[in-house]
């Protein structure tokens, strides 16, 4: 098994937690993993994205030019990386922020309104995690306890007490993702 994927978003979304978090659920798993981040100068509201590859063999390199998978949260990264998903790829969106859907016929598109969802439960901050869930959903690459222990590894040890509202907030993400 080798998952190629990358997510995409604005600053501020969690898009490198994400994917670091996905990566360290790797590693504690037992996959090979790159984790490769890509951001612009600005920390907040610039674009950022992160690729992830897990894989049960060796990772010849961290770069690619296409992907399995693309989590895409805003128009600028549907519009960058929608090419570059391979065929039978999958492409998970957030609504919020989307202009126009995919239009490709050879991929399967998943909607997840997590930014809807996080306010909802009045915690905008869990909006990475609702996002991960879905992922977690549709392609299970890792297992929601290595997320959880990845999770324990990235966060500062001051904001352990949050581990249960994440945890919640994957589990949200899992029940609200649905094919377009």
């Amino acid at each position: 098994m080798k998952k190629e994927i990358i997510i995409a978003g604005f600053g501020g979304q969690g898009v490198l937690s994400m994917g670091k978090i996905l990566a360290y659920s790797g590693l504690l798993q037992g996959k090979e993993v790159t984790w490769m981040p890509s951001y612009g100068p600005e920390q907040r509201g610039g674009t950022a994205n992160v690729t992830v590859i897990l894989s049960d063999e060796r990772i010849s390199s961290p770069i690619l030019t296409s992907y399995d998978v693309a989590i895409l949260l805003n128009q600028p990264s549907l519009d960058k990386f929608e090419p570059k998903i391979k065929p039978g790829g999958i492409i998970i969106l957030d609504s919020n922020g989307i202009s126009r859907f995919p239009e490709r016929k050879d991929i399967k598109v998943y909607q997840i309104d997590a930014m809807e969802a996080a306010q909802k439960a009045n915690s905008p901050k869990t909006f990475n995690m609702i996002v991960l869930g879905g992922l977690l959903k549709i392609v299970p690459v890792v297992k929601l306890e290595n997320v959880m222990l990845g999770l324990k590894k990235t966060l500062p040890e001051r904001h352990h007490k949050l581990l249960p509202l994440n945890e919640q907030a994957i589990q949200i993400g899992m029940d609200i993702i649905h094919e377009i």
